[in-house]
């Protein structure tokens, strides 16, 4: 017999949902909630889902588990005037410059400000003005707009398993702050971003470059090129009514060129470079007999400073692969040379990801050569969004257009780098000796794809088993590599996102929901499936970049990288 409760008179039917807010939820009822977030434990701090049972109790819905045959209500002369309070009480000791505000118009507390009618705040603001900390390369911390809903706090240490913040102090003086005061950049901070994704208010928000890079594009002696990472394209039409997951990519490449830069390419190209060197290198691993350790990506930079920071004895068995970003800015940094020499130009490279580890990486040493890096700018998602909505573009109303020669083409391989599995499937693509159409479904349904946090797969590869993990979210890279240290796991292969779901829910990327993001992972696989080529080997631009081109002879001076402490016992 179904359970069920009933809910402002409405019987809903429930069988799994964990809590209340789910079973009001499930009915298309909305109860303001701002410490809760499905992917995370529950918190209960906020105190905005409260409702009401039918002996007048008020219970938080978040942490509730629902009874059969209970009764409650959403809406009543009480809930109102609790939730308005709330706010009220929040809103006093919280910045309130909105109109200047990063998150204005996408606050959660302006939105609930908005929703419940709230167009006073009786009480001053006494809370004690606290510096901005703004020293990490990727995230800004402002303590004037945290509600302490400590929903950073969650993410960084139960899906990240990061800790570099935490509650400190006590009542009206508690704070979420690095431990004994230090500044971001001083903390084991891996620059995922993840804090800044699940933010309610901008009081963890993403550093931008955005006057830098206007700077550069008004410049008429700067020649001022981008590249678009593979998982922009089914996020960005979201911030201009187009659906989650349509792939938008054409419109991006107008759009981009409509701003002033002279070139723009597709970053998937670096991707299918990524591919023919990890797949050698994983091919030589399997050869050499090695299996003390299996060969892990090397794509994501959040991850390779995580190991650096929390796993330096897993450094030896990173690839030495550059991420595709670094790889496609080395060859632009080539491209270019001749021309800006003959000219007296100068190149700026501006790499556009859904990750905010990419500021970071784009400064580290090893990507800096003779004192110029290859990627002179990172810029996120969001801010792209940003400056397209600051030209004035009509986003929706563009025609699409195509990326600039001469590196025009690239495979479905590299398009799905952007989902957690997507590096996998390429490399398989590319070592498996039978290219058939079959062998494409086969990897396919081989279980690397799809949104869990870990997945484990076997393929045959020249008569040997070869056993692959595919791990998003760096809290479960860890619990697998403590597998893999006590001898509980065995793998050959091991790729690892940082983010959970991949690049698809990069920081930089537009918040969205669950669903929404399976929505963007269906894109990039409908990219894929409407690509001509779905094999980095068969992309021709790749083919003349190693015979003839820039990496004649050249590969591994362009393409790899020697991180410190990764010799091999």
């Amino acid at each position: 017999m179904a359970k069920y409760m009933i809910i402002d008179g409405i019987r809903a039917d429930f069988d799994e949902e964990k809590n209340i807010l789910q079973v009001i939820n499930s009915i298309g009822i909305h109860v303001p909630t701002l410490c809760y977030y499905s992917d995370l434990s529950i918190y209960g701090a906020c105190r905005m889902c409260m409702v009401e049972d039918e002996r007048g109790n008020l219970i938080a819905s978040c942490s509730t588990p629902p009874k059969d045959r209970m009764v409650i209500k959403t809406n009543t002369p009480r809930l109102q005037h609790h939730r308005k309070m709330i706010l009220e009480l929040l809103l006093a000791s919280h910045c309130r410059d909105c109109t200047i505000c990063e998150k204005n118009e996408t606050c959660r507390l302006q939105e609930l400000a908005s929703r419940l009618g709230l167009t006073e705040v009786r009480f001053p603001n006494t809370r004690k003005p606290q510096p901005i900390d703004d020293s990490s390369p990727s995230i800004i911390r402002d303590p004037s707009k945290c509600i302490l809903c400590g929903d950073c706090v969650r993410v960084c240490n139960e899906v990240q398993h990061v800790g570099a913040i935490d509650f400190a102090e006590r009542g009206a003086d508690a704070v979420v702050t690095p431990a004994f005061g230090k500044k971001m950049a001083e903390t084991n901070c891996v620059n995922c971003g993840q804090c800044a994704a699940v933010c309610p208010t901008a009081a963890i928000r993403i550093q931008t470059c955005k006057s830098k890079v206007w700077r550069e594009l008004y410049d008429p002696k700067k020649r001022v090129v981008a590249q678009v990472a593979p998982a922009v394209r089914v996020a960005l039409g979201e911030a201009f009514g187009l659906e989650p997951g349509e792939d938008s990519i054409g419109k991006i490449f107008t759009a981009i060129r409509m701003l002033g830069f002279d070139a723009v390419f597709d970053t998937c190209v670096g991707a299918d470079l990524t591919i023919m060197e990890e797949a050698k290198e994983l091919a030589e691993k399997l050869e050499s007999g090695d299996d003390r350790f299996p060969l892990f990506t090397s794509c994501c930079p959040a991850w390779i400073r995580y190991a650096e920071k929390h796993h330096p004895e897993m450094l030896p068995y990173i690839s030495t692969c550059k991420s595709p970003m670094e790889m496609f800015g080395t060859i632009l940094r080539e491209h270019y040379r001749k021309a800006d020499a003959e000219e007296g130009r100068h190149t700026i490279s501006v790499a556009i990801m859904p990750c905010v580890a990419k500021k970071m990486e784009a400064g580290r040493e090893e990507f800096i050569r003779d004192g110029v890096p290859d990627v002179d700018y990172v810029i996120t998602t969001k801010e792209l969004i940003s400056m397209i909505r600051e030209s004035g573009i009509q986003f929706d109303q563009i025609d699409p257009e195509a990326p600039d020669m001469p590196f025009s083409i690239s495979s479905g391989a590299g398009v799905i780098f952007g989902v957690t599995g997507g590096v996998t499937e390429a490399a398989l693509r590319r070592l498996v000796k039978e290219k058939s159409t079959q062998t494409l479904r086969d990897i396919k349904f081989s279980g690397i794809r799809g949104m869990d946090g870990i997945k484990a797969a076997e393929m045959e590869l020249d008569g040997r088993t070869v056993r692959i993990a595919v791990v998003s979210g760096l809290g479960n890279a860890d619990n697998l590599i403590e597998k893999l240290k006590s001898g509980e796991e065995h793998f050959d292969f091991v790729e690892v996102m940082a983010c959970p779901y991949g690049c698809i829910a990069g920081a930089g990327q537009p918040f969205c929901h669950k669903v929404d993001k399976k929505e963007r992972l269906r894109g990039m696989y409908k990219a894929d499936n409407a690509a001509p080529i779905k094999r980095s080997e068969e992309n021709p631009v790749v083919y003349n970049l190693y015979h003839g081109g820039i990496l004649e002879g050249r590969e591994h001076e362009l393409l790899h990288v020697h991180y410190k402490g990764a010799e091999r016992a």
